[in-house]
């Protein structure tokens, strides 16, 4: 299989959200014909003035070009878009190969790449690991499962949106290897929060103590800009918590099919769906916030009881 480099290779993007829009601007600015499809047209003519082609349906978008990129909400997303007669396989020529960015279960990932194959079509899952920012800057992780002859193929692309990318094993390894990593993530945001409350409560500094604690060896990199955006109370949704809460879903219906026991995640996932009630515009490291704020409450109500 030739690689996919930009002087012979066309490309649909499908889901034009926060993540998608940012990829598919990389795309045209590596040089890249890329044609778009969101539902929502808006989304399609931003993109129009940095260079794509924007088409009014998915069967118009996929006739005609080499590689198909989605980067959908959820797994019924998926399905309506690649299944149906209006969808991407009953409209796509043999040869086609789809690269499938969205967050969603490994067994979606697997329908997937069985049912393309049918049609002569190759399926990538390729999970993507970083924030807003970094699509914006190209430094993204993706994490692939499926034709390693596909994924050397699509490197060219990989290089154009991210700055490490990994090929796990078959269909549904890279959806996999995202959940594993996103439990990490989430699981790591809730242990801040909770300790550095503890903290604030035990008297000392706010500020001193993030500052402080971003220095440790125990910050990973993924929860280090969060702490200084944490310390200025900016909350402003780069992986909004509502996201967060569907991974941690996923992420427990995996452990529930493979018979995995993960109470710290179960947890955690039952605070981030609390916070969620409040906090449900912001990002998901808002709940820094909620638990400095359950902290003032229970002092609020033991003050009371006392008095």
């Amino acid at each position: 299989m030739n690689s996919f480099v930009r002087s012979s290779t066309t490309l649909a993007f499908i889901g034009l959200g926060n993540m998608g829009s940012r990829i598919a601007a990389r795309l045209l600015a590596a040089g890249y014909a890329v044609s778009v499809f969101d539902r929502n047209r808006l989304r399609s003519d931003a993109l129009k003035e940095k260079g794509a082609t924007p088409i009014d349906t998915i069967a118009g978008l996929v006739r005609s070009v080499h590689v198909v990129i989605s980067c959908l909400t959820d797994d019924q997303s998926v399905r309506d878009v690649y299944y149906g007669p209006a969808g991407v396989l009953a409209n796509a020529k043999p040869g086609l190969v789809i690269l499938e960015m969205s967050t969603v279960l490994p067994g979606t990932s697997r329908e997937l790449a069985l049912r393309a194959s049918a049609v002569g079509v190759q399926v990538l899952d390729v999970a993507i690991s970083g924030s807003t920012p970094a699509a914006e800057l190209g430094t993204l992780t993706l994490l692939a499962g499926g034709n390693p002859n596909v994924f050397q193929a699509a490197l060219p692309i990989f290089q154009a949106i991210a700055g490490k990318y990994f090929h796990l094993g078959p269909s549904g390894a890279g959806t996999t290897m995202k959940m594993v990593v996103n439990a990490i993530l989430g699981i790591g945001m809730q242990a801040i929060a909770e300790a550095a409350a503890m903290g604030e409560k035990a008297g000392l500094s706010r500020d001193v103590l993030l500052q402080v604690l971003s220095q440790t060896a125990v910050i990973a990199p993924a929860h280090s800009g969060k702490l200084s955006r944490v310390a200025r109370d900016d909350y402003s949704p780069q992986f909004p918590l509502p996201l967060m809460n569907k991974d941690f879903r996923l992420i427990l219906q995996l452990a529930n099919e493979v018979h995995a026991v993960m109470p710290a995640t179960a947890a955690s996932f039952r605070i981030n769906s609390e916070a969620l009630t409040t906090h449900g515009d912001l990002d998901f490291s808002a709940v820094a916030e909620f638990m400095e704020q359950l902290a003032a409450n229970k002092t609020s109500s033991q003050s009371m009881m006392t008095g």
